[in-house]
C-alpha cells in the first residue's frame, strides 16, 4: 500500500497520467472516497490521459447514465459511477465484466469487486486543495504500481523529473517504452525489468537461455553503445539504472520502415541503405564482449544449433497442436529434428558476425538527415548473436509483419550480392543456400511464436500474419537443399492447412 499527499489539481492529474501509462484491458481501477473527495476528477484525468497523442476526449460524469464507454482510447475504458446502485440485480445489468476494456469504477463499495484479480484500489480523503491518496494494487496492478514509483524515483535521480510522459509502445515481449518531453527535445524511457527465467525445458535450461534471449537491460545498452562506436545509428543512452531495468535513451523518431510499408511511402532508398548497412556489417570483425560503465561485460553468444533447434521446435509445440488438436507423433517430430540437424551446418561460417536477429520493419527507422550507414536507425538490438550474415537479410526481405513480394526481395538480394562481389570470401551460391535455410528456420520459428501468442496469451491478432509467413516458408522450401524439409511440410503441415487455421 502506498499513501500520498497531493496539494493541487495538477498533482492529481500527473498521478492519473502516470497510472494511465500502465492501463490494461481486463483490469479495474476502483476509486472510493466521500462526496467531494475528487473521485470523478481523478477518473476524468485518467481517461483523458489515454487519448491518442494530439487528440482530446470529452469525459462526462456517469452519475446519471451510470455507465459510460470510451472505445476510441489507447485502452478502451468502461467508466461507471455506482452511487445510485441499490441492488445486486441492478449491478448485474451493467455488464461490468469485460476483458476487452479497463474498468474505472467510482463508489466501488456499492458493488463487489474483490473477485477482480487485477485491480487497483484508490481511496481518496480530504477536502479543499489537499488530498490524501491510498493506493493498493492486486495482481497485475501490484507490479504496475511498484513500477510506477520505481520510474518516478529513477527520473528524479536522473534529472528528468517532471518531464511530460506519453505511452509509446508495448509489445509481445516484456519491454515497454514511453516518450519524454525534455527541454524542447524528445527522449525515450525504456522500461525493461529483468526477465524472469522460465521453466527448464532441456538440460535444466529455460527457453530464453537456450535461444540466447536477453534477460535484462544491460544487453541492449551495451550492444547499442558498440553499434554507435562502429558508426551506426543506435540510440544514445543518457541515463540508466541497471538494477531497476530503466534507461533514458535517444528518440530516433517515427519514420519507421513498417509505417512506410503500410502508408505506401517509397521504400527503395531506405531498403537500399539497409542492405548496404548489412554489407558493411558483413565485412567487419565483431567483438564477442561489450559493456557499459557500471555493468558486467555482455557476452554476445553464438547463434548455435541448440538455439536454432529450440526455436524451430516451437512449431511442434504450438502450431501442430493448434491445427491437429494434439502433439505430433514421435516419428514425425524425430524426422523434423533430424532434417534440421542436416540443414543447419550449411549456415556455419568460419568468421561469424553480429546478427541482430530482428532486423525488420518495426525496428528500422529512416533518418535521411544523417549520412551513410547512419541513415538507418537500429532499435531492439538486445538479442544480438554471432552468426551467419544471411539471417539479417532474411529478416529484412521476408518481413513477418508486412508483405515483401518476391520481386522486391529478389531485387535487394541481388543488390546485396552485387555489393559483396568484390569480397573474395563471398560465395554467392553458398550464401543463397544459407539464405534459404535461415529463411525457412526463421519462418518455422515465427509460425510457432504466433501460434503460441494466440493459444497461450490470447493475442489472436498475430494469426493474421501467418499466411504471409507461410508464403515465405514456401519460397525458401523451393531451394534444392531444402527438399527433405519441403516433403515433411507437405506431408504434415501443408500450406493450405497452415493458412486455413489462422
Amino acid at each position: 500500500m502506498v499513501e500520498l499527499t497531493k496539494q493541487t489539481r495538477e498533482d492529481m492529474a500527473r498521478l492519473a497520467g502516470d497510472l494511465a501509462l500502465f492501463a490494461r484491458a481486463g483490469t479495474a481501477i476502483l476509486i472510493s472516497g466521500d462526496l467531494g473527495a475528487g473521485k470523478t476528477e481523478l477518473a476524468r484525468s485518467l481517461i483523458a490521459a489515454l487519448a491518442p497523442a494530439g487528440a482530446a476526449v470529452e469525459v462526462v460524469s456517469p452519475t446519471f447514465t451510470i455507465v459510460q464507454d470510451y472505445d476510441e482510447l489507447r485502452v478502451p475504458v468502461r467508466h461507471a459511477d455506482l452511487y445510485r446502485i441499490g441492488s445486486a440485480a441492478e449491478l448485474t445489468e451493467l455488464d461490468l465484466d469485460s476483458a476487452e476494456k479497463m474498468l474505472v469504477i467510482e463508489w466501488p463499495e456499492r458493488g463487489r469487486f474483490v473477485d477482480q484479480e487485477d485491480r487497483l484500489e484508490i481511496a481518496l480523503s480530504g477536502q479543499g486543495s489537499t488530498r490524501t491518496i491510498r493506493l493498493e494494487g492486486y495482481g497485475y496492478w501490484r507490479a504496475a504500481l511498484e513500477r510506477t514509483f520505481a520510474i518516478a524515483r529513477f527520473l528524479e535521480a536522473s534529472h528528468f523529473a517532471g518531464a511530460p510522459r506519453r505511452f509509446l509502445q508495448g509489445d509481445a515481449s516484456f519491454r515497454r517504452y514511453e516518450r519524454l518531453s525534455w527541454k524542447g527535445q524528445s527522449r525515450v524511457l525504456m522500461d525493461m525489468p529483468a526477465r524472469p527465467d522460465g521453466p527448464p525445458i532441456a538440460g535444466g535450461k529455460s527457453y530464453s537461455k537456450i535461444a540466447h534471449l536477453a534477460e535484462d537491460i544491460s544487453a541492449v545498452l551495451a550492444v547499442n553503445r558498440a553499434l554507435i562506436d562502429f558508426g551506426y545509428s543506435a540510440p544514445e543512452t543518457y541515463a540508466y539504472d541497471l538494477k531497476q531495468g530503466l534507461a533514458v535513451i535517444e528518440d530516433l523518431g517515427d519514420d519507421v520502415y513498417g509505417r512506410r510499408y503500410v502508408e505506401g511511402v517509397p521504400l527503395d532508398e531506405p531498403l537500399a541503405a539497409a542492405v548496404a548497412l548489412l554489407v558493411d556489417m558483413a565485412g567487419r570483425n565483431w567483438p564477442r564482449q561489450v559493456g557499459i560503465d557500471g555493468g558486467a561485460l555482455h557476452v554476445v553468444p553464438d547463434y548455435d544449433e541448440e538455439a536454432q533447434l529450440v526455436e524451430v521446435d516451437l512449431l511442434l509445440s504450438w502450431m501442430w497442436p493448434r491445427l491437429h488438436g494434439g502433439p505430433p507423433p514421435a516419428e514425425a517430430a524425430a524426422d523434423f529434428r533430424a532434417i534440421w540437424m542436416e540443414l543447419l551446418p550449411l549456415t556455419r561460417k568460419a568468421r561469424p558476425i553480429w546478427v541482430l536477429r530482428d532486423f525488420h520493419s518495426p525496428n528500422l527507422l529512416w533518418l535521411p538527415e544523417r549520412s551513410g550507414h547512419r541513415r538507418v536507425g537500429l532499435i531492439d538490438t538486445q538479442d544480438c548473436v554471432m552468426g551467419d550474415p544471411a539471417y539479417d537479410l532474411v529478416s529484412l526481405l521476408q518481413d513477418a509483419r508486412v508483405d515483401v513480394d518476391e520481386a522486391m526481395s529478389a531485387k535487394f538480394f541481388a543488390q546485396y550480392c552485387g555489393l559483396r562481389a568484390g569480397d573474395s570470401a563471398f560465395d554467392r551460391e553458398a550464401f543463397a543456400a544459407s539464405f534459404a535455410v535461415l529463411g525457412a528456420q526463421r519462418a518455422t520459428k515465427i509460425l510457432g511464436i504466433f501460434s503460441r501468442l494466440s493459444m497461450r496469451d490470447g493475442k489472436h491478432i498475430y494469426l493474421a500474419h501467418i499466411p504471409r509467413v507461410s508464403r515465405y516458408l514456401e519460397t525458401n522450401l523451393r531451394h534444392p537443399a531444402l527438399a527433405p524439409l519441403g516433403r515433411w511440410f507437405a506431408q504434415h503441415l501443408p500450406r493450405h492447412l497452415r493458412e486455413a487455421g489462422r
